[in-house]
C-alpha cells in the first residue's frame, strides 16, 4: 500500500513539475483538454498565434487594447508587437517554466508561429474580488470601518494609505507547489527588529506544502509551538490594527486570497485588547479591558469551581445558599460533573450550529435553542437552575474576547479544568492552572516571550497591558518586540507644551 502511494506521488510530482527538456508545445498539451483554454491564429496584416485561459483573463484588455493595437499594423517580430501594444510589464522569453507560470497567472501568450519557443507574454489578469467592506469578526463601535479583502494588492493599499512611509517595506515570496500563493512580509525599516524579520523570512522559506489557501495555514506552519492551544500569531482583519502593529515594530504577513493578516511577535495580553480600547478615553478603555479579562477568567473556572465545591468542599458554601442548591438539586440523578458536561456540550453544540448555519437561521437557533433546551433540561430534572445560570454566564463571558482564535482556546481549556475539579477538587483546579501557567510562560512568539511584559517583567510594557495609560505616557514602544527605534516621541516636548494664553 505504501509503495503504491509512493508511485502515485512520484507520478503526480512529475506531472505538476515540468521537466527542463520538455518543449513548449509539450507543456501546453494538458491545457488543450480544458474548455477555458483558447488558442487561435490571428490572420490579416499581422499573422500570429494567441493563447490564453479565458476564465482568468480580462476580455477588455484583449479586445480593446491588444487586438486593437496590432490588427492594422504589419509587424514581423515580437519586439515590434511589444512596442505597439500599450500594456506595461510585457515579457519576451524562451523560458518554458516562466511561460507556463505566467499563462496560469492570467497572461496572454503571442507567438509568430505555433511551433515557436520564443513568445511574448502580455499581462491581462482579471481582478475578480469583492469590495472593501466593514469588519465582520472584529467589529468596533467607533473607529474605522474598513476590513481586508481577498486581494493582496488591495490589502497592501489599505496599509500604505495609513502609513505613507518610504521605510514601509513589502517583500514577497511564492509558497505552495500547487497553488503558487503570493505571501507578503511587511515591516517598517528602522523600527522592526532585524532578527524578527530574518526569523519570519526563514520560516516562510522553509515551508514545503502543496496548497496555501489562507493565512491560517501559514500561522500553523511558522508558529513556535504548533501543538499549543494558544495562538502565537494574532489574526486580524482590520487595517488600522495592522498599522498600529507595524508602528510598534511588529512583522505583518499577508496571503493572497485571505482577508486576514498575521501579526507577530505577540503577547498573551494583546489577544484580549480590542480596537475600541484605543478609540475611547483611557479610563473607559482600561475599565473595559479589566472587565474583559475578568470575564475570561470567570468563563474558564466558574463551572470547575461549581464541580469542585459540590463534590469535595461543601463547607465553603454559605448556609443560606446551601438551602437553595439542595432544593435545586433534589431531583437531579447525576453527579455535578456529569450535569456540567451535559450543559457544556449543549452550549458548544448551539455555538457550532449557530456558526455553520446561515445568519438568520443561526441567530434563531442560538436564541430559541438555548431557551428551549435550558428550560426543558431543568424541567426534566437533568440539571439544576443554579448550574444553568452559571453555564449561561460562562458562555456569555467567553463572548467578550475580541480575537476569535483565543476564544476557541478558552472554550477548549475549560474541560481540563473540569477534569481536575472532579479528581482533586480545588487542588485539581490549582494544579491544572499551574500547568497552563507554566506552558504559557515557556511559550514564545517568533522567538520572543509570549507572557511578557509580566514574565519577564517589563515595567514600560505594563502601560498597555491590564490598563491602557494615556497616549502621552506611552513614550516607549513595547520592548518585548526588541524594536530598533524604541522611542515613540520626545517626552520632554510633550511636558513642555502649554496653551497659547499661558
Amino acid at each position: 500500500m505504501r509503495s503504491k502511494w509512493r508511485k502515485s506521488y512520484r507520478k503526480s510530482k512529475q506531472t505538476t513539475e515540468p521537466k527542463e527538456s520538455e518543449s513548449l508545445q509539450e507543456l501546453l498539451s494538458p491545457f488543450k483538454n480544458s474548455k477555458d483554454f483558447v488558442q487561435y491564429e490571428l490572420t490579416g496584416v499581422t499573422n500570429c498565434t494567441i493563447s490564453y485561459i479565458k476564465t482568468i483573463v480580462e476580455p477588455k484588455i484583449l479586445s480593446e487594447t491588444i487586438l486593437e493595437d496590432i490588427k492594422d499594423q504589419q509587424m514581423t517580430s515580437l519586439e515590434e508587437i511589444k512596442n505597439q501594444v500599450s500594456v506595461q510589464n510585457q515579457v519576451i522569453t524562451e523560458d518554458a517554466d516562466l511561460i507556463l507560470q505566467n499563462i496560469l497567472s492570467g497572461f496572454i501568450m503571442i507567438q509568430l508561429e505555433e511551433s515557436d519557443e520564443r513568445v511574448l507574454l502580455i499581462p491581462a489578469v482579471s481582478a475578480e474580488t469583492r469590495k472593501v467592506s466593514i469588519p465582520e469578526v472584529e467589529f468596533s463601535v467607533v473607529g474605522p470601518k474598513e476590513a481586508f479583502v481577498e486581494s493582496l494588492d488591495t490589502n497592501i493599499n489599505l496599509i500604505r494609505k495609513r502609513l505613507p512611509l518610504p521605510e514601509l517595506t513589502v517583500e514577497e515570496i511564492v509558497i505552495g507547489k500547487l497553488t503558487k500563493t503570493r505571501v507578503s512580509t511587511i515591516y517598517i525599516e528602522g523600527i522592526a527588529n532585524k532578527e524578527n524579520i530574518n526569523t519570519v523570512k526563514q520560516r516562510l522559506e522553509q515551508i514545503e506544502f502543496d496548497e496555501i489557501i489562507d493565512s491560517s495555514y501559514i500561522s500553523q506552519m511558522i508558529s513556535d509551538n504548533s501543538h499549543s492551544p494558544f495562538p502565537q500569531l494574532l489574526d486580524t482583519e482590520r487595517p488600522d490594527r495592522v498599522a498600529g502593529a507595524l508602528a510598534e515594530g511588529k512583522i505583518i504577513i499577508l496571503v493572497d486570497g485571505s482577508p486576514h493578516a498575521l501579526s507577530g511577535p505577540n503577547t498573551l495580553i494583546e489577544f484580549f485588547s480590542a480596537s475600541d480600547d484605543y478609540y475611547l478615553n483611557w479610563v473607559l478603555a482600561s475599565a473595559l479591558r479589566i472587565i474583559r479579562l475578568f470575564a475570561v477568567l470567570f468563563s474558564v473556572i466558574a463551572t470547575p469551581l461549581y464541580v469542585a465545591i459540590l463534590t469535595y468542599h461543601h463547607e465553603m458554601i454559605p448556609e443560606d445558599l446551601m438551602a437553595t442548591i439542595i432544593t435545586s438539586r433534589a431531583d437531579i440523578p447525576f453527579p455535578p460533573i456529569l450535569e456540567v458536561i451535559i450543559l457544556e456540550l449543549a452550549i458548544e453544540l448551539l455555538r457550532e450550529a449557530g456558526a455553520r448555519l446561515p445568519i438568520k437561521v443561526g441567530q434563531t437557533i442560538g436564541i430559541v435553542g438555548g431557551i428551549v433546551i435550558g428550560t426543558a433540561a431543568v424541567e426534566a430534572g437533568l440539571t439544576s437552575n443554579v448550574l444553568l445560570i452559571i453555564v449561561a454566564l460562562s458562555a456569555l463571558a467567553s463572548f467578550t474576547t475580541p480575537v476569535y482564535q483565543i476564544a476557541n482556546a478558552i472554550r477548549l481549556i475549560r474541560f481540563p479544568f473540569l477534569i481536575g475539579a472532579q479528581w482533586w477538587g480545588l487542588i485539581g483546579v490549582a494544579m491544572v492552572m499551574s500547568i497552563f501557567l507554566c506552558h504559557i510562560i515557556r511559550l514564545q512568539s517568533l522567538g520572543r516571550p509570549f507572557f511578557a511584559p509580566i514574565y519577564p517583567l517589563r515595567i514600560s510594557g505594563l502601560k498597555d497591558a491590564f490598563f491602557r495609560f494615556p497616549f502621552n505616557k506611552q513614550t516607549i514602544r513595547p520592548l518585548q518586540t526588541r524594536p530598533e527605534d524604541p522611542v515613540r516621541f520626545n517626552a520632554k516636548r510633550t511636558n513642555e507644551k502649554r496653551d497659547i494664553d499661558e
